[in-house]
């Protein structure tokens, strides 16, 4: 029952691989008559979460925005504080920081990850601590699979006193040079199981940490209700838990993760194989990332000029180009300090995260495409960048 494209055929970037496991999950969960936010599949899936990446407890919250949302809240961050994020990365981080009430300052990459850059905020926290204002928190993302460097990161965030909740939204599957799992090098981590990720429970996503603040978190995202007969409230909650249905289609795909890592893992060796030209995403410190989008840099204009309209130089005119074949890609996230609602926001460095947007592109990675599509992307490929 899986497919890797729309009804018209096309072939997409990331699209669900769900088979008929999923769909008896889901009757299961539905014939138990546990359809609200709790039940016995949604404490299944947290323990069965918990386990595979070697996390104390888990959480599972009704998307990874709301996640990373009380995570910001559980580690201290208050209204007008500042948070660190990493620029390259998808909208829903800065923006959980937003709905915290705290105040984005944005980070550029290391080149050796694209993720954000230690030696930068080191800089930036030193000059931040002579006058005496630290951020509440720093947000590193773990960018399309793949973890920055979280021996530095740790160091430097543990000698001036600041938190760091880990957006592992990309990245559930990967793992470090040293076997630890994505997500749980911060003091929380977050996980999405959105529609388009490398497992999916149709929306939703995963808090992990210590089972003190991720019990705290399962009681603010239940609308902080105390233990009383009646509705007594002492603090603001949520609504933000994850539903039973949706948690019963998590245990079917978590269960086949590894099969899907492997598969992502195998298209991503034959697009560096066959597209050798192209400059492909660095491992660094990650030893098994989870492929969960394949994105290579075009190369820069050998006369230093505009790139704009050329298939081979500029990701936007490949994109087009791969669309009227029925073949979805996308540029690179756009840096958030590029973005117009944040073009008054602080920026740490810069260029590396400018300069990932202005040449990347991202290809259909998906589990569940075919060998015969995977070609058709490829001879497409050749085509235009070659």
């Amino acid at each position: 029952m899986n497919s890797s494209a729309s009804s018209s055929g096309r072939i997409l970037l990331s699209f669900p691989d769900v088979s008929e496991l999923e769909r008896e999950a889901l009757i299961r969960a539905f014939d138990s008559g546990w359809i609200a936010p709790l039940g016995p599949e949604l404490n299944g899936f947290e323990d069965e979460l918990r386990n595979y990446v070697g996390a104390q407890a888990c959480a599972g919250l009704s998307s990874g925005t709301a996640a990373l949302q009380l995570a910001l809240q559980l580690v201290g961050v208050k209204r007008g504080d500042e948070v660190v994020v990493q620029s390259a990365t998808f909208a829903a981080s800065a923006f959980a920081a937003v709905h915290a009430g705290a105040t984005p300052v944005f980070c550029d990459s290391a080149t050796d990850t694209w993720c954000l850059d230690p030696v930068a905020l080191r800089s930036f926290f030193e000059a931040r601590a002579a006058v005496d204002r630290l951020p509440a928190a720093v947000m590193p993302v773990d960018l399309y699979g793949f973890m920055p460097d979280y021996g530095a990161l740790v160091e430097v965030c543990a000698e001036f006193g600041v938190p760091i909740v880990e957006d592992a939204a990309e990245a559930l599957g990967s793992v470090c040079e040293d076997g630890r799992h994505a997500g749980t090098f911060g003091e929380l981590g977050v996980y999405s199981f959105n529609g388009n990720k490398i497992m999916t429970t149709s929306g939703g996503g995963a808090l992990v940490g210590d089972a003190e603040r991720v019990g705290k978190a399962r009681w603010l995202a239940s609308q902080a209700r105390e233990n009383e007969l009646w509705y007594e409230h002492r603090e603001i909650g949520f609504n933000f838990r994850m539903s039973n249905l949706l948690a019963a289609i998590g245990r079917a795909q978590l269960s086949g993760l590894e099969d899907k890592v492997k598969r992502r893992s195998e298209i991503n060796a034959v697009y560096r194989e066959r597209l050798a030209h192209l400059e492909w995403a660095p491992s660094g410190v990650t030893e098994r990332p989870n492929n969960w989008l394949s994105v290579a840099l075009l190369p820069l204009p050998p006369d230093g000029g505009e790139a704009t309209g050329s298939t081979k130089y500029d990701p936007m005119a490949l994109c087009g180009a791969l669309s009227a074949r029925n073949i979805e890609a996308r540029p690179f996230w756009k840096p958030m300090h590029q973005q117009p609602v944040f073009a008054d926001s602080e920026m740490i460095g810069g260029g590396v995260s400018d300069d990932l947007f202005r040449r990347g592109i991202c290809l259909p990675s998906g589990s569940a495409m075919t060998e015969s599509q995977h070609e058709q992307v490829i001879e497409s490929l050749v085509e235009f960048t070659a």
